[in-house]
């Protein structure tokens, strides 16, 4: 399983990735993408001759409806009710978390 992947490889990667691993992950990550690798290896080799390329195993349809204007909520009232406004619109406190 580990055949198509070698130790000094995952060292190679991970100082790209400047990634610290472990002796034991080291070994952990060989096996892992070895397999990966395998089954890599396994879809490839399928015959896919006549199987025409899908970027869906299903067919789409779009599921969107028209927009459409509808009723909506008064705008007044809606910043009447709401906790703190300056009459246009509402106020929140500022993302950092420091009062207005």
């Amino acid at each position: 399983m580990a055949g198509r992947i070698s130790r000094a490889d995952v060292v190679h990667v991970a100082r790209l990735a400047r990634l610290e691993l472990t002796d034991e992950e080291l070994d952990r990550y060989v096996d892992q993408l070895g397999a990966v690798l395998d089954h890599a290896a396994d879809v490839a080799a399928l015959d896919t001759t006549g199987v025409p390329p899908t970027a869906h195993p299903l067919p789409m349809e779009n599921v969107l409806r028209e927009d459409v204007v509808g009723p909506s909520l008064d705008r007044e009232e809606v910043l009447r009710e709401a906790p703190d406004s300056d009459g246009a619109r509402f106020r929140v406190p500022r993302i950092l978390g420091e009062e207005p």
